[in-house]
């Protein structure tokens, strides 16, 4: 396993370390959104090179938000992202778009098509790492939308089933990843939301997992993140999965299915989600801290990491910075008290009605 000391910053003053990162997406400045309606606008002349330049500042902006919220591994808050799949089906061919699908209520999604087989051409994400990496001294994780999801939320016009274009999609996530570490990415997290929903198909993400980090150097850390859905669908199987560490939304049920995870013991690290993000509050400190102490039922501290269960960018901007830096300062405090000889009763799952 990737021992996640090695993202310790060097003047971390206790000696735990309850590592702190975010999932990925966080709220874009509202300026961003005015740039691109601007770039779109055929009668303006707000060009590419503007839009580039907006897109720079703003991941640099959120980037630096991260910093001051003081988490240990950062991301840009995919400032250049506007959704999960669309945004990698635009950059992988095979792939076409054919007009938006609605998805719920009012809300649609533009949902794209595999009309062929599909290819790696150009990089997707090395520029944004590089970029990130030049803008901070911390860690930089890079979040990818996993081969299973690219596959379950697109229209399969050109394999024989979507397991097959799944394990197609793996392979070039695999190229990516290559190209990442070439870059010095050391912090990668595979983002397959759509894991718990669907029995059996754990099997299908375990393939794709094994062809993602096949050649993959030891030293890169590769996260899964799940949300929503049923975890007993999917545990103790994952534990087979060639991941380090599993990101996984558990404040937004209360942790009622966190007794899933006591048994069999979980031998992966944790990345337990502490704040809800479907929740436009800020948790307090004491609240956040008291869901970190639930995640050190299921692992020892040196397995824990501390994040929240999703991304945050439907919140509002100073919400999600408050729900960041609560977040961080629980941390630090769980780590003081486990310093001073906090004991946590691990292992075995809470008697029903208890």
């Amino acid at each position: 396993m990737t021992d996640k000391d090695q993202f310790r910053p060097d003047d971390h003053d206790n000696d735990h370390f309850l590592l702190t990162t975010v999932v990925g997406s966080y709220p874009k400045p509202k300026w961003l959104n005015r740039a691109k309606e601007l770039y779109e606008d055929p009668d303006h002349d707000f060009d590419a090179e503007d839009w580039q330049e907006a897109k720079d500042d703003a991941a640099r902006l959120i980037t630096a938000e991260h910093e001051r919220a003081g988490l240990d591994a950062v991301v840009d808050g995919e400032m250049r992202r506007n959704e999960m799949v669309e945004f990698f089906a635009h950059r992988i061919e095979g792939y076409e778009f054919n007009g938006p699908v609605k998805v719920w209520g009012h809300n649609y999604f533009d949902k794209p098509s595999v009309v062929s087989d599909v290819e790696y051409t150009d990089s997707w994400l090395v520029d944004e790492y590089e970029f990130t990496a030049s803008a901070t001294d911390r860690p930089v994780k890079v979040p990818i939308t996993g081969p299973y999801t690219l596959a379950s939320w697109s229209f399969n016009e050109a394999y024989e089933d979507d397991a097959e274009l799944a394990y197609a999609l793996a392979d070039l996530v695999n190229e990516e990843i290559e190209k990442l570490v070439d870059a010095g990415a050391r912090y990668i997290q595979i983002d397959e939301p759509a894991l718990a929903t669907t029995p059996d198909d754990h099997a299908i993400v375990g393939e794709c997992l094994e062809r993602i980090v096949a050649d993959i150097p030891e030293d890169v850390r590769i996260g899964l993140h799940v949300c929503y859905g049923d975890y007993s669908r999917i545990y103790p199987e994952i534990l087979e999965f060639p991941v380090d560490e599993f990101d996984l939304e558990l404040a937004n049920g209360d942790y009622e299915q966190l007794d899933v995870f006591k048994d069999p013991e979980f031998t992966a690290d944790l990345a337990l989600g502490v704040t809800d993000v479907h929740v436009a509050e800020v948790e307090s400190v004491e609240q956040i801290e008291e869901n970190i102490l639930k995640g050190l039922e299921v692992v020892p501290p040196e397995q824990l990491v501390v994040s929240p269960d999703c991304g945050v960018k439907l919140l509002p901007r100073e919400v999600a910075y408050g729900k960041m830096a609560n977040m961080v300062e629980a941390a630090r405090n769980v780590e003081e008290e486990l310093d001073e000889g906090l004991e946590i009763d691990r292992g075995a799952p809470t008697p029903a009605g208890d």
